[in-house]
């Protein structure tokens, strides 16, 4: 068993209520006719068979779409990175969160997730929809090939290769633990995104050692932050997860 420092307890400090600001208007908007565009040039570029997703974040534990099939796989040149600048969703104005993307470089271990049997064109929009609602971010959906137990297949992967305006690459995990442990948005805070991510990786077996390594120092962060807050009860709770 392995246990991790960063509890439900430490992450509820976290959480404060935050209005959805709403659309900040520095990106471009994508239309009905533009998700469809995409969706329809993404389906032409598959292979032919099932429709595959990597899930490498938070698709892991709120995928928000009906699979048949999961499995472990590896994406070789790319990393987990939280990387993401964000003013909405888990960060605000006032305090900017980060959110994650793959990075070029390492190896990422996720799941990978079998649609359907559907029309490809349809299911590939409902996801984009979900992932994606900028012009500016249509670059970082591309078709990733990823190894698995039962050889290799190409799946479609969010946030990959991101860089430009809006993202903040290469930052050490101690100024990424400072924002995680204060940034918190109108869907939640950035430590509850981390929480959730390594705890769900641990139960398919997967251990990140940048993430489990972040998810003490974001831990550490919110115990500074909240000292009069935190009791014994709550640094002593620690999560145990199974290691397969």
């Amino acid at each position: 068993m392995r246990r991790m420092s960063l509890t439900p307890e430490l992450v509820a400090l976290c959480h404060r209520d935050e209005i959805d600001p709403g659309p900040s208007g520095e990106w471009t908007q994508l239309s009905d006719d533009d998700f469809g565009a995409l969706a329809a040039r993404l389906a032409g570029e598959a292979d032919e068979g099932p429709l595959w997703v990597f899930a490498y974040g938070s698709l892991i534990w709120k995928p928000a779409f009906e699979s048949v099939e999961q499995q472990r796989a590896s994406a070789h040149g790319w990393h987990r990175s939280f990387c993401l600048d964000m003013v909405r969703w888990r960060g605000s104005a006032a305090q900017p969160g980060l959110m994650m993307a793959l990075e070029r470089g390492g190896r990422c271990d996720g799941v990978i997730y079998r649609l359907p049997d559907g029309e490809k064109p349809a299911q590939i929009e409902r996801l984009l929809r979900r992932e994606i609602d900028d012009h500016e971010s249509v670059a970082s959906v591309r078709w990733v090939p990823v190894r698995t137990a039962r050889g290799r297949v190409r799946a479609l992967g969010f946030w990959v290769g991101v860089k430009g305006r809006g993202t903040s690459l290469g930052q050490p995990l101690e100024k990424v633990a400072w924002v995680l442990a204060r940034a918190c948005g109108h869907v939640g805070s950035g430590a509850e995104y981390l929480y959730n991510t390594v705890s769900h990786l641990e139960t398919f077996g997967i251990h990140d050692r940048n993430l489990w390594r972040l998810q003490e120092l974001v831990a550490d962060e919110i115990r500074s932050i909240h000292s009069h807050r935190v009791t014994g009860h709550d640094t002593a709770e620690l999560i145990e997860v199974a290691i397969t």
